[in-house]
């Protein structure tokens, strides 16, 4: 599974069609953010792609955990977003 991974800087509205669509293909997406503006917009994309799949009866559910990750040889903690559809 591809891992969509959000920074700062990340449109959510971007992030937002990413999610919807992986969605729409897997029904399970999944996030991972360092740092706080990251997952700000990590959060942001979550509730903007509920409103994209919503018409089509679908729900999207969020589960947080946390996600060691590598940054140029140096261990750092994220989180880590899966995002699955419940219809």
């Amino acid at each position: 599974m591809e891992v969509l991974k959000i920074s700062s800087k990340s449109n959510p509205n971007s992030v937002a069609g990413a999610i919807a669509g992986l969605v729409k293909e897997s029904t399970r997406a999944e996030m991972q953010a360092i740092g706080a503006g990251a997952l700000n917009q990590a959060i942001k994309a979550v509730a903007i792609a509920r409103g994209f799949v919503a018409p089509a009866g679908v729900d999207l559910i969020c589960i947080p955990a946390f996600a060691e990750v590598q940054v140029e040889g140096e261990d750092r903690t994220g989180i880590k977003l899966i995002i699955e559809s419940r219809k």
